[in-house]
């Protein structure tokens, strides 16, 4: 594995990597092709390019990839990972069986890595950990400590949903970074002031933006597919996350790509889909899980991959 690792540090609010500066322009990333309902890094090399057209400089994965090619290409589009590990996975690279720290320690010095994050809003599913949340913060600590432990040049971050209170900051101490994943229709602003009264830490927005299907006609946009309503409702939550970025450190805007293999049959895209406090969903309350991609599913660029493009590419470094 190259030595060529980057030094990724923070200073109260501030990300810096090689003592740099580092602002997120980043998306959600999780491939998974038509009729099927497993990631895969086929389309890597063309998602790669599309990514550097928008200015996108950071992508965050939900499970780890175990590819050294993979984060090679990653890194040679000159644009940084976030690693992400599930607590239950079976024991491969998970928290609960501890194996995580195994890729860790495999890929550290690997310089496509930005951070290390543990769970995916995991607060809002209380029944993984029998009934009991102070289960899993416990874990998420103690996960924390062993990156910190193994690994001198990462930080390690979470995605929570929504803002944490106060105890589960305390909590969690050796978190250094909060990811909160932030559905507060099309003004995330209201939380920026929040954290900064109850942390000093960096955080940034690990999941934030709309979909492209309007459930119902409201607040001017028709129902059915909708990239307009898409396209406005990512502006305006852009445009508050860069009027704040004294408190914020950026956002990995969801998702890249539209996955079909989310609410009903993989070889189509359907309308319908769940998920946990989803009712901030802009315009229409309702998150259409199939529909959020800011390419579809063949790559072709939606009406909002312009607005991600000309936020990203103006916004400097």
């Amino acid at each position: 594995m190259s030595k060529n690792t980057n030094s990724v540090t923070y200073t109260e609010r501030i990300i810096y990597v090689n003592n740099q500066p580092y602002f997120i322009k980043g998306i959600c990333y999780h491939p998974v092709p038509k009729g099927s309902n497993q990631r895969n890094f086929d389309s890597l090399s063309q998602d790669l390019q599309l990514m550097q057209e928008a200015g996108i400089n950071t992508i965050r994965v939900y499970e780890p990839i175990d590819d050294k090619s993979v984060l090679d290409e990653i890194d040679a589009a000159g644009i940084k990972l976030i690693i992400g590990f599930g607590y239950n996975q079976g024991g491969v690279f998970d928290i609960k069986s501890g194996s995580f720290i195994d890729y860790v320690n495999t890929y550290k010095n690997h310089p496509s890595i930005l951070m290390w994050e543990l769970g995916n809003e995991y607060n809002y599913h209380p029944e993984w950990f029998e009934g009991d949340l102070n289960i899993w913060y416990k874990a998420l600590n103690s996960a924390a400590e062993l990156i910190h432990q193994n690994d001198k040049n990462h930080l390690v971050t979470t995605a929570h949903g929504e803002l944490p209170e106060e105890s589960v900051l305390a909590a969690c101490p050796n978190i250094d970074v909060w990811g909160m994943n932030v559905y507060r229709w099309d003004k995330p602003g209201t939380i920026f002031p929040q954290w900064k009264a109850i942390s000093s830490k960096p955080m940034y927005l690990s999941e934030a933006g709309g979909d492209s299907y309007m459930t119902i006609s409201d607040y001017g946009f028709e129902e059915g597919i909708n990239e307009k309503a898409q396209a406005t409702a990512n502006a305006n939550i852009l445009d508050e996350i860069f009027q704040n970025e004294d408190v914020c450190s950026g956002v990995a805007m969801f998702s890249f790509t539209d996955g079909w293999w989310k609410a009903g049959n993989p070889d189509q895209q359907d309308i319908g889909g769940w998920a946990p406090n989803s009712s901030g969903v802009p315009y229409d309350g309702s998150p259409n899980e199939e529909f959020w991609g800011i390419v579809d599913i063949d790559r072709n660029k939606k009406e909002t991959f312009s607005v991600i493009k000309a936020k990203y590419t103006l916004l400097k470094e």
